[in-house]
């Protein structure tokens, strides 16, 4: 198969794909794969087959055509498709919560001294390395990633991009507890989705909507929080978005919860985890886990509520992600002070106290935790976060904790 009769095939392939025939897609692409002796078309098919299996949550099959791609790309000798493949491979790993993995592909990357071609890609390097360091709890380096992504969003006038980013950084605000910004960031991606959007696909939508349901429901507004996950499942389900099904199951699940339906929340956290556990994704299923503790917590079913958190803990050190393993040690503290075992009780404050330390999870100016109830925070153009409140009191120029760390001890 030559290079006109590729691209035919290829392009035949997205009509397919873009009109949800993603079965039919897949065999014209793969039959592409098979027959080509085109380089340049091999490649491109290869990313076509790496978007569809990441978009049916296919993460290992990702991963297996990302490598044929940087191998095709090696071949090729070409710089600029061997920055898309190893920004596929970064992507690959980081759908499967191989975050240190991903951080290093992403550099990878950044360093490729490619044309202004694969310049256009950092944008989306640098989003995939926020989503890893936030997969990693490094919050201070996730920030100042998606503000880097965010420039070239704006530099290259790349509204996908921004769209994208805005609901990484609704998520980010999520987990810091600063509610207002965590439903600001999507409630942008869904203005820009309803101003740009005519010809994107409808995923974009489904994306904001479900980030912008999650603030809500930590906003404890419910009703408008199942209304955008409900719509957000809605187009999970019109395009076999699996990934994207499993999370609004766990906001389901979340949002039930949050009413103390627990008979309604545990099918869904079922149903969620099934899913999760089927496709790889291990940061969401340490989620499900410690929503099934807390509604057994509610039943005050405490051994059972220990299991969970132990299997919760157990995904968490696998993948280096810190902030669940604080809320594990935090939970399981409750459990022990509820049985009066005092020995565990301290062991559990202990652990606790060592994850807010190496988390860095406090404000440089009252030194009070950040992100242990909703308030409004400050990140400084150096990606410090501060308590609003201290910044606008303290009254300092610049950052208080670069200024900190560029004094130099003096010698006695």
């Amino acid at each position: 198969m030559g290079q006109d009769q590729t691209k035919q095939q290829i392009e035949k392939g997205l009509r397919l794909y873009q009109s949800n025939q993603t079965d039919k897609a897949l065999h014209v692409w793969t039959k592409v794969l098979e027959k080509t002796s085109d380089p340049g078309g091999k490649f491109r098919v290869l990313g076509c087959l790496i978007t569809a299996h990441s978009e049916m949550g296919k993460y290992k099959d990702m991963l297996k055509y990302a490598l044929e791609q940087i191998d095709t790309a090696r071949e090729m000798e070409d710089p600029d498709y061997l920055t898309e493949g190893y920004l596929n491979l970064a992507r690959s790993n980081e759908k499967l919560c191989e975050f240190q993995k991903t951080v290093s592909y992403c550099k990878t990357c950044l360093n490729m001294q490619g044309t202004t071609v694969s310049l256009q890609l950092n944008g989306q390097v640098c989003l995939s390395m926020g989503n890893a360091y936030l997969g990693l709890s490094v919050f201070q380096k996730a920030l100042e990633s998606y503000e880097k992504a965010l420039r070239y969003a704006h530099n290259n006038d790349d509204k996908m991009l921004e769209c994208r980013v805005c609901c990484s950084l609704g998520n980010i605000y999520v987990q810091l507890k600063d509610y207002e910004k965590a439903l600001f960031f999507p409630c942008k991606a869904a203005e820009l989705v309803n101003d740009y959007g005519k010809g994107w696909s409808l995923k974009y939508r489904a994306m904001s909507q479900y980030h912008m349901s999650v603030a809500y429901r930590k906003l404890d507004r419910l009703a408008d929080a199942m209304e955008c996950c409900e719509e957000s499942m809605k187009i999970a389900l019109q395009h076999g978005d699996r990934p994207l099904q499993a999370l609004c199951l766990l906001n389901f699940a979340d949002i039930h919860r949050y009413r103390h339906a627990v008979d309604k929340a545990f099918p869904r956290y079922d149903s969620a985890l099934a899913i999760m556990t089927e496709i790889g994704n291990r940061l969401g299923q340490t989620q499900v886990y410690l929503g099934v503790a807390k509604c057994q917590l509610l039943k005050k079913e405490l051994d059972k509520a220990l299991e969970s958190l132990q299997r919760a803990q157990e995904l968490a050190d696998g993948m280096g992600n810190k902030l669940c393993t604080l809320k594990v040690h935090c939970l399981s503290e409750g459990v022990y002070q509820s049985r009066k075992q005092q020995e565990e009780v301290r062991e559990q404050v202990v652990k606790f106290l060592q994850c807010v330390e190496e988390l860095e999870l406090y404000c440089g100016i009252c030194g009070e935790s950040i992100g242990d109830r909703d308030q409004k925070l400050q990140a400084l153009p150096c990606s410090h976060i501060y308590h609003l409140k201290c910044l606008q009191t303290n009254g300092t120029k610049g950052c208080p904790k670069c200024f900190k760390s560029s004094m130099k001890p003096g010698f006695v």
